[in-house]
């Protein structure tokens, strides 16, 4: 199969990158390279005859309609977008612009390209998308793919709406599509703004580690290998129009997830231990949802998948991975808002 990927040097697509072309996939990688990106994330790859990089915007139409009438693709898995919550509450224009603007300028390149094609029946569009479209949960409850959206910030709501514009052109045009809301990922190559390698390397620098509120806000753990291989074989058989939730099977409050990371630092770098003691609580970021919970029924038992890795696995791969490859994160330090406080409001 010959996929077209967005936003392939960013972290869960450029997993996904490197999986289609190890299990072999021809894959197209379109990604403007925004300041998340990073071709070194698919740098395994990229000599392989499978892979093919475009450097192109969602937001431009003029150079979708070239890459899919280049490369004709038989799928699209749609993973470009701004993803950080904190960015989406200082600027939320940016999210507004290529979440919602971008996948529609998608949508309609490919209604464009699929119809030219002649309709063929192989042809899917995968839109990937997240579980802080549902909102927030209490203490008890799980969100299914039946669950109302109910975003609660800037970034959260682009992504509705984004969703709500991929069904929108399956029931109005047949565009065959499928859906997915994932849980919180992490693992190798993720850029350095996020809580996990924030935490791993604020650890390292002996730097206090921020930690909103009184860390209770409660994340269904996803490692972004799993995630991967869900990706695609949703992509494969999932059900045309169908959404399913990824989760990792793997709840776990914030303060107790940087804490686990601690004690692997300890192991790891015994000589700054303990590390709990870099925890600094701060001022919590405004409309932080409690607690998400993915319910992975659907998935588990019509196509058969369940997360591989526990929690504890994936942290010390994932903390491993980052003391092991400093060459990859060392330079992204310098990037604009890694290491600052964002999303005050």
């Amino acid at each position: 199969m010959k996929i077209l990927v967005t936003g392939g040097a960013g972290f869960i697509g450029s997993a996904v990158v490197r999986l289609a072309v190890r299990r072999g996939h021809e894959v197209v990688n379109l990604d403007a390279l925004t300041y998340a990106a990073n071709p070194e994330n698919v740098a395994s790859v990229s000599n392989s005859p499978l892979y093919h990089f475009e450097q192109a915007d969602i937001r431009d139409r003029e150079a979708l309609d070239r890459v899919l009438d280049q490369h004709k693709p038989d799928a699209i898995m749609h993973l470009a977008a701004e993803s950080h919550v904190d960015r989406s509450i200082d600027g939320p224009g940016d999210f507004i612009e290529t979440n919602i603007t971008g996948t529609y300028n998608l949508l309609e390149a490919a209604r464009a390209y699929w119809t030219r094609q002649g309709k063929p029946d192989g042809f899917r569009f995968h839109h990937i998308s997240t579980d802080e479209v549902f909102g927030s949960l209490g203490d008890t409850g799980q969100f299914t793919e039946e669950t109302p959206y109910d975003p609660r910030s800037p970034y959260s709501a682009s992504k509705a709406a984004s969703d709500h514009l991929v069904r929108a052109w399956h029931e109005t045009y047949g565009l065959p599509v499928v859906l997915t809301n994932c849980s919180n990922n992490y693992g190798p190559f993720h850029f350095p703004e996020k809580l996990v390698p924030v935490v791993i390397l604020n650890a390292l620098h002996g730097r206090p580690i921020p930690v909103y509120g009184d860390g209770g806000n409660v994340r269904d753990w996803l490692y972004v290998e799993d995630h991967a291989d869900a990706l695609l074989l949703v992509l494969e058989k999932g059900e045309l129009g169908r959404s399913y939730n990824i989760g990792g099977e793997n709840e776990a409050k914030n303060i107790d997830l940087v804490r686990t990371i601690c004690a692997e630092m300890d192991r790891l770098r015994p000589g700054n231990a303990p590390h709990e003691r870099l925890i600094t609580f701060v001022t919590d970021r405004p409309g932080h949802d409690r607690r998400y919970a993915i319910d992975p029924d659907r998935i588990r038992n019509e196509l058969g998948w369940r997360p591989s890795v526990t929690v504890e696995e994936g942290l010390r791969r994932t903390v491993e991975w980052y003391l092991d490859n400093e060459d990859w994160w060392r330079p992204l330090l310098t990037r604009a808002g890694v290491g600052e406080r964002l999303g005050k409001a």
